[in-house]
Parts: C-alpha cells; structure tokens; sequence
C-alpha cells in the first residue's frame, strides 16, 4: 500500500464540557488562537500536507463550523464596499480553491472510534489522516501531518504521532509500548492501552491527535464494543489491529499544545501571539511589563 494521503478526518462533534460556558453554544473547535479558530490550524496543517479532502464528523449545535468554512457572500460584500481588500482576501482564501468540504452529521456521541467510523463511506478504502483539533501543534519547518504522510510513503503502515507525558498523566493518554527500530522516531507498536493509571502505564509514550489510518481500521472498529467511559474506542480498535498488521508509532518533531484543557489553551493564545507579524513586538513588551508587575 503506497497510496497517496489525500483525505482527512477531523472528530468535531464532541461537546466541549472543559469549556462551558463558552461551549454550551459555540463548537469548541471554533474557540480562537489569536485570530483562528481551533479547527482552522488543524486544516491548514493537512493542507500543508497536501491532504485536499477534508472530512468532518458533525454533531448538533456544530454549525458554526460548515460555516466558517462556506463562502459568506454578505461579508464579502461589505469588505469591498469598504475597501477592506487585504481582509477580503482572507476571508475568501480560508481554504484553497483545490480544497473540498464534506461534512457527515454523528447522530449520537459514541466515542472518537464511532466518529472515524463515521467516515467510512466517505474514505472508502483508502489510508487516510484523522486530526483531532484539541492539540495544536507547532513547528517552524514541517506541520506534524506532513511529517507522517512522508514517513507513510517510505513504510505504508498505520502510524501514531506519541510523545513523552508526564509519566503521573498517563491516564488522560491513549499509551503504546513499542520496539525499537533503526530509527530512534520510529517504534513498533506491541501494545496499546487507553488511559491507564500511572501505576500500571506500560510506558510514558502518549498517543497524541494526529494518525495515519488504513482502512482495515474500519473492520476493527465495528467490531469493537464500547470501553473507557462507555464509549467505542479508537484505541481498543488500533489494539485489535495490532494482530492483522503492523502499526508504527512516531515521535513527531514539534511542539504539541493541549487546547482541549484551559492551560494548554492560554499557552497556545500566548506563544502563537508571539508569532503573530501584526501583535507580536507590542505584546511581547505588554507580557514583560505584565512580568514586572507580578514579580514585585
């Protein structure tokens, strides 16, 4: 299997309970990093990709994200009477013009491998990228899903992006055991487990939002029941794969923030302001006088 990636599943139809009560009525997805909703650096990482469809399993009160992503003629109109252009162009450049939408509607909240499922019909029998919009994560020189799709073409196996957690935090991770190979960033996967207590964690390498797929994963995860919190999940079904073929994990070069948790959110907000061309210079000077202030 060496087929090029070049579909992208991204879960958005979860409820956001961390963050009520700025969720009760917008997607946690469209919370902004700055000046980008959550779900917008997640497609502009699998565009950099050259990933061209984009996937996403919907749920209710999820509208505002077809939205974003929909041409907004009346917006549009007032940016050009107003002579807005370079506004304008962003508005309208979101996406590429090569770039297509899909979106399929999870009627119940069963877990992220009832929401990959989900995707099925769409995805047909291809390997495929699944994004989880909750972790942002940064790099200067390759998005993290560019990373993956180039190592998919050299070992066209089902890939996990991990790194290294906190080893007391290992019950908010899915967490592999691998073997080594003769890439210190690549592993086999010999086992797998979702959220186990510190005490029993086999290891400290947590899986993150980012996989590369093929479609024997669908197979599984019809055929898996419900687990951790009563839900199907994406993780007991990869743990099931692991007895067809080979999964790989891959410690992705980067910097991954936890948006799905407030901390990981302000951090995010800070360190991408910091980047910002138009913000970065003057918030940098108001975060030292704010440093001044609280260090009397």
């Amino acid at each position: 299997m060496t087929q090029k990636i070049t579909k992208a599943v991204f879960p958005v139809a979860g409820l956001g309970t961390r963050f009520l009560p700025a969720t009760k009525a917008s997607p946690k997805e469209m919370l902004p990093i700055v000046d980008k909703p959550l779900i917008q650096y997640a497609v502009e990482e699998a565009v950099a990709a050259g990933i061209d469809t984009m996937i996403f399993v919907t749920g209710r009160n999820k509208r505002a994200i077809p939205d974003h992503f929909d041409k907004s003629y009346e917006l549009e109109k007032e940016l050009e009477a107003k002579n807005k252009l370079r506004v304008l162009d962003m508005v309208r450049n979101i996406l590429p013009s090569h770039v297509s939408c899909i979106f399929i509607r999870q009627s119940e909240a069963l877990g992220l491998g009832h929401a990959v499922l989900c995707a099925k019909p769409v995805v047909g029998d291809e390997p495929f990228a699944v994004l989880l919009a909750d972790d942002l994560v940064e790099d200067g020189k390759r998005g993290c899903i560019a990373q993956m799709t180039q190592q998919f073409t050299k070992t066209p196996h089902s890939l996990l992006a991990v790194e290294r957690v906190d080893p007391n935090e290992t019950d908010k991770y899915g967490i592999v055991k691998t073997t080594s190979t003769d890439n210190d960033k690549i592993g086999e996967v010999q086992s797998i487990v979702e959220k186990p207590k510190p005490d029993v964690a086999p290891t400290n390498l947590g899986v993150i939002g980012r996989y590369i797929l093929t479609p024997a994963i669908f197979a599984e995860i019809e055929n898996t029941g419900r687990g951790a919190g009563n839900e199907i999940q994406l993780t007991d079904a990869i743990a099931s794969l692991l007895a067809k073929e080979k999964v790989l994990a891959y410690e992705f070069e980067g910097k991954r923030y936890d948006c799905g948790a407030k901390l990981g959110f302000l951090m995010a907000t800070v360190e991408q302001a910091l980047l910002h061309e138009e913000l970065k210079d003057d918030f940098l000077d108001y975060l030292k006088t704010l440093a001044k202030k609280y260090t009397k």
